[in-house]
């Protein structure tokens, strides 16, 4: 269900002219920039949350006009970006890379969130890849992502065929079979790894796969979650996508250096079910902002090991060098 939160008006200019008595502008001529910005719920749209509840700081005034708004699901994204009706979107990085591939005129302008997933452990002792030998492992995304991910780390760490991998449809049905058991192991995704570890004392964090990436491929970086806009945009509204871009920075970079006040944001804007669950999660969701060649250099490796595993998952194709923004 889509959830509209927040339309944000920055046009500190425009405002004092209005209330210091001076003449009214033309409000043709000063109309302000629109710019739909959407996100989904969970870790991609946590760095968004500060920005969506709090009054712009940090930033130059500009008369841009920031209309965001959360989701539940990337279907209820993807045909506004199709159409137009969306300008920029928080979306997985595979995502993206399919949405290219299939004709939608968008560009990937930055990185937003590296890995989220972990191995979580209970009665047993896991803190290499060797431990896993011999055992099974809970997971979700069978067919997706994370399969593909662990299937390679697997690989990487020379236990391919010694682990079985044991696949559910849902995090939250890995989280249950995990709690309810005596001993197992589990890949889940955040907010789902400090869900889990704040109910059951007798849980532990193995391994974070985003550390255990950058360990195996040091020249890329295990992607999760990327901000895209479309090329319209880039191309014709230069300003107002930097105005954009300032201030969602800033608020990752708030939301790393302050989870207790940002798990609250984050809490109430139903993205993670509590502030407390949120706050401790922020850190192990891995949030940043990457752009230019770093967020190029981050994304092209991890979508070559995608489409290695499978092609479709990034639609077919690796994306051309226009998808990257310089």
């Amino acid at each position: 269900m889509r959830k509209a939160i927040a339309a944000v008006a920055v046009g500190w200019a425009l405002l004092a002219a209005c209330t210091a008595g001076g003449p009214a502008p033309d409000p043709a001529a000063s109309a302000p920039t629109s710019l739909t910005v959407a996100a989904l719920k969970g870790p991609t749209g946590m760095g968004l949350a500060w920005m969506m509840s709090q009054p712009p700081t940090g930033a130059e005034p500009t008369e841009t006009v920031f209309e965001l708004s959360l989701h539940g699901s990337a279907d209820e994204i993807t045909p506004g970006l199709a159409t137009g009706k969306l300008t920029l979107a928080c979306l997985p990085v595979n995502l993206a890379a399919v949405l290219r591939a299939r004709g939608v005129a968008i560009r990937l302008v930055a990185v937003n969130t590296l890995g989220v997933l972990h191995l979580v452990s209970k009665g047993l002792t896991v803190s290499t890849w060797a431990d896993l030998a011999g055992h099974t492992v809970l997971a979700t995304g069978k067919g997706a992502t994370p399969e593909h991910v662990f299937d390679h780390l697997l690989e990487r760490n020379g236990l391919s065929g010694q682990v079985r991998v044991e696949y559910f449809p849902e995090a939250s049905e890995v989280a249950a079979r995990l709690a309810a058991a005596d001993s197992a192991i589990a890949l889940l995704p955040e907010p789902y790894v400090t869900t889990v570890l704040s109910q059951d004392p007798e849980l532990r964090l193995a391994l974070d796969l985003s550390a255990e990436w950058d360990r195996v491929h040091p020249d890329s970086k295990l992607v999760t979650g990327a901000l895209v806009a479309l090329d319209a945009l880039v191309r014709d509204q230069p300003e107002a996508l930097a105005a954009f871009l300032a201030q969602y920075q800033a608020s990752i970079a708030f939301t790393n250096a302050h989870p207790a006040a940002a798990g609250v944001a984050i809490a109430e804007l139903g993205i993670v079910p509590t502030a407390e669950v949120a706050a401790a999660a922020i850190p192990r969701s891995h949030l940043t902002f990457l752009s230019g060649a770093e967020a190029e250099q981050a994304v092209r490796g991890y979508l070559q090991v995608l489409y290695q595993a499978n092609p479709a998952a990034v639609g077919g194709e690796l994306p051309d060098d226009d998808f990257y923004l310089p």
